[in-house]
């Protein structure tokens, strides 16, 4: 057999053993984001599709513009950071610590805009991160063959239509342009005395979905909105690098296939007062799609690797309270179910069930600027994981955010 081919299926096994260890990463959009600096993220999401009254309507519930008389430009922002760390059970033959604070800052944008056309006719654009992930433990932790480093940063850019049909029910429909990139790193196991490997992946991708929407407004102080997006399947095209293996690094194409899922979403909104109204909202999203991954590169490596995740629900309920004619005071709490089962969760998402409390202020600065701020504490669960290579769970997965937005009436 000649050297060449004996280092090409050389390289061939090294590929797929690097993707069995390091595929488990890819499920990074995990569930999506809530929190987008609207003031929604006051109420922890819950009545977001109902509300419709600034131009965070554009993404929350497209079909809502219809309420809009006038241009509205709303500009948001913010921070989060994780607290996230790991405590091992000690019950796994692989040595290394905790992983430290995986935990990172990361930021929060997006901006909405409505123009009415005509009497009866709204459009509307969003540009926001739908999902994302950002990871980084102390190499050489106990679970570095999961996970090392992870960072996913998705843009979605959303231009929607919205009719009025009549006095009482309005839709909107639109396509969903998302970019998504990807880059991680990954400890690797070769076999043979051969110390640790590192395995580097990246890639990117553009895809198109579309949303469905609609709000029926049952009376002057009570409205129901429904928002539904489709499914979109990210070709995740780029590199895998490794280094330090036993035939030195090297590089092949790669191509990973994440999908997020759909998702349909109800809200309502209800005024009991001048000065009270409630909230709430209940969601599925169709986790399932993530049964498995699908992955393939040169030369000729290609799996399907099993993620088994499930589909979730969302549960959202909040006050609204009105002090004085220029205040909002707004909170909320929300839940959203279980989406793996700990055989299956991996160190690039650990998440559990999820909990979010959340308060938030606007304050209408004059006739055409308002101006706000939320905070948001998430409890991601203890996001016990039981797997052949790393057993444990997490006694802090937390995470925080902090938004600002400013919706100006032109």
């Amino acid at each position: 057999m000649s050297q060449h081919t004996t280092q090409t299926r050389t390289v061939f096994t090294l590929f797929i053993i690097t993707l069995s260890y390091f595929a488990v990463c890819v499920e990074a959009g995990g569930l999506f984001l809530n929190e987008f600096g609207t003031p929604a993220m006051g109420n922890a999401g819950a009545g977001s599709n109902a509300e419709a009254s600034d131009a965070s309507t554009a993404f929350h519930n497209p079909a809502g513009m219809t309420r809009l008389d006038r241009p509205q430009l709303m500009l948001a922002g913010g921070l989060g950071y994780g607290e996230i760390r790991f405590d091992s059970d000690g019950s796994v033959p692989t040595s290394g610590g905790d992983g430290g604070n995986a935990g990172n800052y990361f930021p929060i944008l997006g901006a909405y805009y409505v123009h009415p056309l005509d009497e009866d006719w709204r459009f509307g654009f969003t540009t926001i991160s739908l999902a994302g992930a950002a990871l980084d433990y102390d190499r050489g932790w106990t679970g570095r063959y999961q996970n090392d480093k992870v960072e996913l940063t998705t843009i979605t850019a959303m231009p929607t239509l919205a009719y009025r049909v009549n006095d009482w029910f309005s839709v909107a429909a639109g396509p969903t342009i998302a970019y998504g990139m990807l880059e991680m790193d990954v400890s690797v196991n070769f076999p043979g005395p051969a110390s640790d490997g590192q395995a580097t992946i990246d890639g990117d991708d553009i895809d198109v979905g579309y949303s469905l929407s609609a709000l029926f407004e049952l009376s002057e102080r009570t409205r129901v909105g429904v928002l539904y997006m489709s499914e979109i399947e990210m070709d995740l095209d780029g590199d895998l690098k490794t280094r330090n293996g036993p035939i030195g690094g090297f590089t092949v194409p790669n191509d990973t296939t994440v999908p997020f899922a759909q998702f349909i979403h109800g809200s309502i909104y209800h005024d009991l007062n001048e000065k009270w109204a409630v909230v709430g909202t209940l969601g599925w999203q169709d986790w399932s799609t993530m049964d498995s991954v699908a992955i393939s590169g040169t030369p000729g490596g290609e799996a399907a690797l099993p993620r088994n995740w499930d589909d979730t629900w969302h549960y959202a309920a909040g006050l609204h309270y009105r002090p004085a004619p220029k205040w909002l005071l707004r909170t909320g709490v929300a839940y959203d179910t279980n989406p793996v089962d700990s055989d299956d969760r991996t160190a690039d998402m650990p998440i559990d069930r999820q909990m979010r409390y959340a308060v938030g202020a606007s304050y209408d600065w004059s006739e055409s600027l308002t101006v706000g701020a939320s905070f948001v504490y998430a409890d991601y669960g203890s996001g016990k994981i039981n797997g052949s290579n790393l057993s444990g769970e997490y006694d802090r997965n937390d995470v925080y955010f902090l938004g600002l937005h400013a919706n100006w009436k032109y």
